[in-house]
Formats: structure tokens, C-alpha cells, sequence
């Protein structure tokens, strides 16, 4: 009987298959290297797993099995490779394989290795279009310029694929669930957001706070989820978690052609095959359309790029799904363009809205600050949430979670309640070395009190929106959330009469001293 893979021995296992590359190619590069990898390894192993039970079932009748696969997830097709003989013309076939990860380990050796690992995830991609469709048109595994000159290239290659044959790799459904797969995959994004640094931003959100903003959304079953700035997809795959059944439906928009790669497979390997994640730039060019309207969802969650620069301001006066309304962001800062976009996205007296910003969004005017007066006017807000400093690899300023009801809008069922939750979590923190977390006592916290709409001294505070028009409309924290600790009263007196004890006593030593050298000088 197969022994059981834990999470811990998959997750060290993948983690040290990154020896291969570490010190040699940035993180920001390998990672996708090792994630395609163990991607094609699981997709190996299940087929795999699947064929040896149909073989079971059927002996070798080996054309029934093969239409049996057929109908799984996905398909592995075969790799004919040829060349024309030259005096014929006729195509002579040099190799055949099944277009998986064993058939490249049994070539790992070969000259020619880069291209072959290519050559079968381009055949995986055509023979599965409906779901792989150019996911992996953005890694090559041939690259000099990233794994460097043929020899050295070959050798980082057949080292990789040694790496992933190591028995706590073997990712076969009989041995390890999907559960676990999928968890291994957000472990690795994890942990190379924490050594990519700044460059993490691009596809990584820390996991508490995915649960967190997932938490806030309040995801229910049946509902349309969203995140048009979805990067590795891992904040979709928690709201999902959320929703406690199958039945729900996922879209998310990314920007970066290999971030999106990621969330592609991260979708699939958590079989959400059915998630639409689309590749294009959302501010400027939406594709969650349908009958040219934006498609309006029940959750839109996102963490998106903080104060983005050069974001599209130019375009958004004319924007075809007249998403700015409200008015335009400065071109400098791309926040509040991001939110509105995802408010415009929720269901009318229905959606919900979680986001993820920096404390500016909260304060600065101009602009910014007349797109806020609207929509706290609109009666869409429903609560700011302050987090602390230094949960991010990307920097380590505080951040906040905003929450938006549509259905306090009016003619929603909530258009009566008016006032705006404030809770300063601020404090809240698992102190790190290099970065802050939250634990699940602080998530707990926080949704307890957003849950009763609590008023807690120096946590929450329910504001209404007359206090806040005499803040002017000024999101900042401390307005609302006193967190001032008073400084105990210093009792001049008994302090004075400590230092003349303490002087006495210094004088007394002194004395002491004096005699002990006179009594060594003897």
C-alpha cells in the first residue's frame, strides 16, 4: 500500500527544487521555471494515476483506455518528432512520447533538453485549449538570456527534473489530495514573493489578508466572484473557500502576461477549470464584457496596484462603460480608478465590494477627494478597516480594507443604515523578522466586531455620516478611533525623594571604595 504525502514533506520537497536556480536566476524569473514544473508534474501523475486504473479495468486494451482519458480534465497527447529524409522527402520519425513529465525525465540527458520541455508543453496547450490556452507561451525553457549557455542550461534543466522525481513529489490522486497540491502551489508563491521583494507585488497578496478581504465579501452560493486585478489568482481561491459548496463562478482580469500564466494554473489545480481569467490591462481595456455592457458580479475583491502610475487618466474622460462618472483619479494614482471600476462591476442594490489600499486613498483631496464625497454620499461605504505596517514583501507602510454595500443604495435593503464602521487593527500584528502577519485570533477580531457593528474604545467606532461631512469627508483612521494611551501622572515629589536615596547611597559606596584601596596600598 502507497504511503501518504503530508503537505510539510511536499512543500519542503518543491521549496528545495529550487536549488537549482537560486543565486544563478532571480526569483522573479525562476519561479515561474518551477512552477510550470510542478504543474506539469501533477497533471503527469494524475494521468498516471488514471491510466493505471483504467488498465486495471480494461488489461491492454489500449484504445478504450485512451478514449477513457479522453474524458478526463485534460489531455496528454503524443510527441511524434521528424525530419524529412533528404533523398525522399518522406518523414522519418526519430522519437514518440507521451507529452508528460516522465517522458522528458527519461530524456533529461538529451542535448537538446530546453526544447523538448517546449516542445511537450506547447502539445499539452494545443490538445487543451479550453482550458491551457497560452499559459505557457511566456516561459522558455530553451532561454540562454535567463538559464543561460547550452551546457550550463542543460545541466540546471536534468537537475531540475532529478529534483521533481523525488518520492515526496509523486503528486498522484491515490496519494495526495487536491487539497494539498493546490496548497503547495500558494506555499511556493509565497515563498518566493518573499525573496523577490518589491518585484512580488506583481502576483502575490499575503495570505491573511486574502482571508480577510475574502471574509468581508461575504461570498454566498451562487454567486458571481471577481478580482480584476487578480495576479496569482489566490485571492479568488479564498473567496471561493468562503462560499462552503461548489457553486459559484470566478473571473478575474490580470494584466501581466506570466502572472496570468500563474493564476491559470493556480485555478486549475484547485479545479476551478471553469474560472475565466482574462489577460489584458482592466483600467483600459476590460474584458469581463457581455453585450458591450461590463459583466456585474455578486463579490468583487482585489488587491490592487498601490497608487499606480500612468494608469490610463487620459482615456477615462471617454471611457466606453462610463466607469468615471464620479470623476477622474490624478494619472499619478491609479487607486481610486481601480475602485470605481469595481464598484461600477457590483450589482446594482445587491454587489459587494472588498478592497485593498494604502492609507492616501483614505485622506487626499482633489480629485481623489470628490470621487470619495460621492460615494460616501452615495451611501456605498460601509466600512475602513486599518491594518498593520509591514505585512507586504512590497513595502512596509500600513494598509486598509475598504468595504462597499451596494445595498444601502438607495432602494437597497439596507439604504437605512447609514453610518460607516471604522476599526483600527493598526496594533493587530504577529511581529516578523522581516515581515508583520495577522493570526486567526486578529481576523477573528476583526470580523466579530464588523459583524455587530461594534463600538469598542480605541478598536471600532461607528460613524455617522454627519460626523464625517465635519471631517470633510476625511477617511483617516484617528478621526474616528481614538487610540491616544494617556501617560500615568509622574509624582514630581516621590521622584525627587528617589533621587536623593539614590545619592545617599552612591555617596555611602563611594566611602566604601575609598577604604578598600587605602586597605590595598598598605
Amino acid at each position: 500500500m502507497n504511503k501518504q504525502i503530508d503537505q510539510k514533506d511536499i512543500n519542503n520537497a518543491a521549496w528545495a527544487a529550487c536549488d537549482t536556480f537560486r543565486g544563478v536566476v532571480d526569483p522573479a524569473q525562476y519561479k515561474d521555471y518551477i512552477l510550470v514544473m510542478l504543474f506539469l508534474k501533477y497533471i503527469s501523475d494524475m494521468w498516471q494515476d488514471h491510466y493505471e486504473a483504467y488498465q486495471k479495468e480494461y488489461g491492454e486494451d489500449d484504445l478504450r483506455i485512451r478514449r477513457k482519458l479522453k474524458r478526463e480534465r485534460f489531455v496528454l497527447p503524443i510527441v511524434k518528432l521528424t525530419e524529412k529524409e533528404e533523398k525522399t522527402g518522406k518523414e522519418i520519425v526519430l522519437d514518440e512520447f507521451i507529452a508528460n513529465y516522465y517522458s522528458l525525465y527519461l530524456r533529461r540527458s538529451a542535448a537538446n533538453i530546453g526544447e523538448l520541455i517546449n516542445i511537450v508543453l506547447d502539445h499539452i496547450e494545443e490538445s487543451n485549449k479550453s482550458k491551457l490556452e497560452g499559459v505557457f507561451r511566456n516561459i522558455d525553457f530553451n532561454s540562454e538570456a535567463n538559464l543561460g549557455k547550452n551546457k550550463d542550461r542543460n545541466r540546471r534543466l536534468k537537475q531540475l527534473l532529478e529534483n521533481f522525481h523525488r518520492p515526496q513529489l509523486n503528486m498522484r490522486p491515490s496519494l495526495v489530495s487536491e487539497d494539498v497540491i493546490g496548497s503547495t502551489y500558494i506555499y511556493l508563491i509565497e515563498r518566493f514573493a518573499s525573496d523577490s521583494g518589491k518585484k512580488a507585488g506583481e502576483f502575490f497578496t499575503p495570505l491573511k489578508v486574502t482571508e480577510l478581504v475574502a471574509s468581508l465579501a461575504k461570498p454566498k452560493p451562487g454567486d458571481r466572484i471577481c478580482d480584476p486585478a487578480c495576479g496569482s489568482g489566490g485571492l479568488l481561491i479564498q473567496a471561493a473557500k468562503q462560499v462552503g459548496d461548489r457553486n459559484f463562478a470566478l473571473f478575474g482580469q490580470e494584466s501581466n502576461g506570466s502572472t496570468w500564466a500563474l493564476s491559470r494554473m493556480n485555478m486549475f489545480l484547485h479545479s476551478f477549470d471553469s474560472a475565466r481569467i482574462e489577460w489584458c490591462d482592466t483600467l483600459n481595456s476590460p474584458l469581463l464584457v457581455e453585450n458591450d455592457h461590463l459583466m456585474k458580479f455578486n463579490c468583487v475583491v482585489a488587491n490592487p496596484p498601490f497608487s499606480l502610475d500612468k494608469w490610463g487618466a487620459e482615456n477615462a474622460q471617454n471611457d466606453q462603460y462610463n466607469r468615471f462618472w464620479r470623476g477622474v483619479p490624478p494619472k499619478s494614482k491609479g487607486d481610486w480608478a481601480f475602485i470605481s471600476h469595481m464598484i461600477e462591476t457590483a450589482l446594482e442594490q445587491e454587489g459587494r465590494v472588498a478592497v485593498v489600499v494604502p492609507h492616501g486613498v483614505l485622506f487626499r483631496g482633489a480629485s481623489e477627494g470628490r470621487i470619495r464625497q460621492k460615494i460616501i454620499e452615495e451611501n456605498l461605504l460601509d466600512a475602513v478597516i486599518g491594518l498593520p505596517g509591514n505585512l507586504f514583501p512590497t513595502t512596509n507602510i500600513p494598509v486598509a480594507i475598504l468595504v462597499f454595500d451596494r445595498k444601502r443604495e438607495k432602494g437597497g435593503e439596507k439604504e437605512t443604515c447609514t453610518d460607516v464602521l471604522f476599526i483600527d487593527a493598526s496594533r493587530e500584528l504577529v511581529s516578523g523578522k522581516n515581515q508583520n502577519t495577522l493570526s486567526n485570533d486578529h481576523l477573528a477580531k476583526i470580523m466579530k466586531t464588523y459583524a455587530a457593528r461594534a463600538e469598542i474604545k480605541k478598536y471600532a467606532h461607528q460613524a455617522s455620516l454627519e460626523e464625517i461631512k465635519e471631517n470633510e469627508f476625511n477617511l483617516n483612521i484617528p478621526r474616528y478611533v481614538d487610540t491616544f494611551e494617556e501617560e500615568e501622572e509622574i509624582d514630581i515629589d516621590a521622584v525627587q525623594q528617589e533621587i536623593d536615596e539614590l545619592e545617599k547611597e552612591l555617596l555611602h559606596i563611594r566611602a566604601k571604595m575609598a577604604e578598600k584601596l587605602q586597605e590595598i596600598q598598605r
